[in-house]
């Protein structure tokens, strides 16, 4: 018989005044038998973070015009567009940080009590356990790259980088660690998982579960973050050769390839572009401009039409938000192999590796004539050229605002337009300290020392 009780999730958890996740209680089942731990880690799955997706609104794929959002919602999305983390709108929305808190707990909790679980296969057990284990560094990942400095415009050893929860602790009092720390804690929790992850493919439906490729995945893109070019190269080319189909939009049948059915398809946890911002975002222009008319991907995500001024107008093309579920696909593996090769100055393989993509995204005469531009290039500038693919073929999938972290940082501009002949001008220099987020205020004030990170 289940016990029904609040397991450690409780009101009581990380409330006090010396504490700072705040958790709120949501579990109700001790678990015992592995049924019941799966559906405790199913829990987690289905209430795990989209904010990737708001990083869309930060970022410069969409459009600088912020008109768009008057009537849809414009107060929840206007301070996160104009990097305003102070003094924000009551109603706005926010980055979160108590629920990716509370996923990494569930993780640790699962973990802890590996050999506690009953009437299961060692081979099911060890599955729970892994994915546990890439669930903790998968939070850790994204907290990182969302509340600390980037990896490659810092000195990680002594930068401050985010608290790093490893044990399910009720009475735990968290402090930073550096940003070092944190990533080496996540390449060591990614060596962990892939002990125990056996499965290697789940059924459409449950590709939102971790699988034994998803290691090779985060790692892939944990070193390319910390400008590891060489451990990049390696498990993006295993990513790679477990996933080697791409979505050929040449095909009219094809899916998108960020649909969770896409042959592409490696993780699909994350709903990033939800129905709520469908209706808010408006591609930027210069994202458009840096398409060709050979570039079928302009076609297939999105459209156009000429307003009442004769200015043409782009917007999303009709699609259903909830098939767009995309933690891993297989075209950013591409690319990442391609980024790396060619910083190792290996550009022969950079190429074998940009050229099968650019075969899926283009027609075959417009591939064929960026293939041979590409052939012609310097290190340098097949740098600007790959950076550009990046930039097309993972737009609006909650990636191109990391990019731009780990990067040049590059001012930003948007303008508001108050009235017809007024509006207001946000600017985010070059290097800005809004690049990185400000941990929210009242974990802060729940606990004073919680930005520490050096006894």
């Amino acid at each position: 018989m289940k016990k029904y009780i609040t397991i450690i999730l409780a009101a009581l958890l990380f409330m006090g005044c010396d504490d700072f996740l705040d958790i709120h209680p949501t579990g109700k089942i001790i678990a015992e038998t592995g049924e019941e731990y799966r559906a405790l880690l199913t829990d987690v799955y289905s209430r795990f973070p989209e904010d990737r997706g708001l990083t869309i609104l930060r970022g410069d794929e969409m459009a600088a015009d912020y008109k768009s959002l008057e009537g849809l919602d414009y107060d929840s999305y206007f301070d996160v567009w104009n990097w305003t983390d102070y003094n924000r709108n009551e109603s706005s929305y926010y980055f979160n940080w108590r629920s990716y808190y509370h996923s990494c707990y569930i993780a640790n909790y699962i973990i802890e009590h590996k050999n506690d679980i009953t009437k299961a296969t060692q081979k099911e057990i060890n599955q729970l356990v892994g994915e546990s284990y890439m669930m903790r560094a998968y939070v850790h990942f994204l907290l990182v790259n969302l509340y600390a400095p980037a990896y490659t415009h810092c000195e990680p050893e002594t930068t401050r980088g985010i608290p790093l929860q490893m044990k399910a602790d009720v009475n735990a009092v968290l402090k930073c660690s550096s940003v070092e720390q944190v990533y080496r804690q996540i390449l060591l929790d990614v060596d962990s998982a892939a002990l125990y992850l056996n499965v290697e493919r789940w059924d459409n439906g449950l590709n939102y579960r971790f699988n034994t490729t998803t290691a090779n995945a985060l790692r892939a893109r944990t070193a390319l973050y910390m400008g590891d070019w060489e451990l990049a190269l390696a498990e993006a080319k295993k990513v790679v050769a477990k996933y080697p189909d791409l979505e050929d939009l040449n095909n009219t049948r094809s899916v998108l390839p960020t649909n969770y059915n896409s042959v592409e398809s490696i993780m699909a946890l994350e709903q990033v572009v939800t129905a709520k911002l469908l209706n808010i975002i408006v591609p930027d222009s210069n994202l458009i401009k840096i398409h060709d008319d050979n570039d079928k991907r302009l076609g297939k995500y999105y459209t156009s039409k000429l307003n009442a001024d004769f200015v043409r107008v782009w917007s999303f093309r009709s699609r259903t938000p909830n098939n767009e579920r995309c933690t891993f696909r297989a075209g950013e593996f591409y690319l990442i192999a391609a980024e790396s090769a060619n910083e190792l100055d290996k550009k022969d393989e950079a190429l074998a590796y940009i050229k099968p993509l650019i075969q899926k995204r283009y027609t075959v005469e417009g591939a064929n004539e960026y293939s041979s531009l590409l052939e012609t290039l310097g290190q340098d500038e097949l740098r600007e050229e790959i950076a550009k693919e990046r930039q097309r073929e993972l737009a609006f999938q909650g990636l191109r605002w990391f990019d731009l972290r780990r990067t040049t940082q590059p001012e930003l501009v948007k303008v508001y337009p108050v009235s017809e002949t007024e509006s207001q001008t946000f600017i985010l220099e070059q290097g800005d300290e809004r690049y990185t987020l400000h941990f929210p205020s009242d974990a802060v004030a729940a606990n004073p020392g919680l930005e520490n990170w050096k006894e």
